[in-house]
């Protein structure tokens, strides 16, 4: 990538790795379709299958347990359709949903509005505990799916995903699902260790192309009814046939996370956290959003009183850094953050809220041409300020 430009919106969508898009070109020159028999079907699902174990170990899973989709929504919207069921359990007929969920949650899934619940979160975005308990031990008589993101894509807040299944557990009829896609080769994720029922994926988000991802399914656990139905494939869970070039670049992008992930969890961390300390330098009066939970290692969320995101977002594309207000599913839309709003963060700062997130190729000076275009994009309020005060 040039360096003429900063690119730091990888909670967006992460470049694609060289050795992501050379795995997709050998892809792309198997001519076989995975269901076919002879030589060139049997080279293709082999390729299908490698890739599919690949990501299962992204996710501490087994393979038989990962279903490929076009991406996280199609994912998310499968698991949420009402057709999930755990063997011996009833399929859910409520569900109860993190207040700061992607919208391919909140507004993706197919249970009847009287049927769905926000669950309230706390200032630092990390879903209330008590209040799940609370709304789990008064539906004691239903069958209930919560549904919790393993981070937040836009202020980096991991949830307590441990403490959630405990809860959920000690209901009995209650399954759970976790958006894992921001979290996947950031961080940790062990499916089992955690004891999700479902989990949910996006390629693009740790460098693998764009339009494709996966819904993996915990042991006992399936759809009652396939979301794609068709020809059988996916184990009959989402039928048509696989996108091959694009899920073999999933699996090595997943490879690549895996191997990778101690280290630039720490080399970003690290990164992150010089950005934050530089923009309080630069303004003692930023907030970070969600600064007392535990974080992603390549995200900030913030805000300056009086800044203006969209002006300071084209001010910063401009100065050649580009950074998001948010989530990157609006259609480009800036509008005030569902997210920050239950947070209890008010309209004036949140209408202020940029998100820096950085991946695998964000370098040192990336950092310092962010920092230099950020002081020049605070001058036109400091002027203001001069001249109010």
């Amino acid at each position: 990538m040039s360096r003429g430009r900063a690119y730091l919106d990888y909670n967006a969508t992460a470049p694609v790795r060289p050795a992501v898009a050379e795995a997709v070109a050998r892809a792309l020159m198997l001519p076989g379709n995975p269901s076919s028999i002879h030589a060139e079907g049997r080279a293709a699902r082999a390729a299908l299958e490698a890739a599919r174990a690949e990501v299962a170990a992204l996710v501490t899973a087994r393979p038989e347990q990962v279903v490929f989709t076009s991406g996280g929504t199609e994912a998310a919207n499968a698991a949420l359709s009402g057709a999930l069921r755990r063997r011996s359990t009833p399929a859910p007929t409520r569900l109860l949903y993190s207040a700061t969920e992607h919208p391919c949650v909140a507004a993706g899934h197919r249970f009847p509005e009287t049927a769905a619940e926000a669950l309230p979160v706390t200032a630092d975005g990390v879903v209330d505990l008590a209040a799940l308990g609370t709304r789990l031990a008064a539906l004691s008589d239903e069958s209930v799916l919560v549904s919790v993101h393993a981070a937040n894509n836009e202020t980096g807040a991991v949830q307590p995903l441990a403490d959630i299944v405990g809860l959920a557990r000690e209901h009995g009829r209650t399954m759970v699902h976790s958006d894992a896609v921001q979290a996947a080769g950031k961080v940790p994720l062990d499916m089992a260790g955690l004891g999700l029922d479902a989990l949910t994926l996006s390629g693009h988000k740790f460098a693998a192309p764009k339009g494709v991802g996966a819904l993996v399914l915990a042991d006992g656990v399936t759809l009652e009814t396939a979301f794609m139905r068709g020809g059988g494939q996916e184990r009959r869970q989402r039928c048509g046939t696989e996108c091959l070039p694009a899920i073999v670049g999933m699996g090595e992008a997943a490879r690549i996370a895996r191997e990778s992930l101690d280290r630039e969890s720490a080399r970003l961390g690290a990164l992150r956290d010089r950005i934050e300390a530089g923009i309080r330098a630069l303004a003692p009066d930023a907030v970070v959003f969600a600064a007392g939970a535990q974080r992603l290692p390549n995200t900030l969320s913030f805000s300056v009183p009086g800044l203006d995101a969209p002006s300071a977002l084209i001010a910063l594309d401009l100065a050649g850094v580009a950074v998001s207000s948010g989530s990157a599913c609006s259609s480009g839309k800036v509008a005030r953050s569902a997210t920050l709003a239950a947070m209890g963060v008010g309209p004036d700062l949140a209408g202020g809220a940029l998100r820096v997130s950085l991946g695998w190729n964000t370098v040192d000076e990336e950092v310092a041409c962010f920092l230099d275009a950020f002081e020049r994009a605070l001058q036109p309020l400091y002027r203001r300020r001069g001249q109010a005060a």
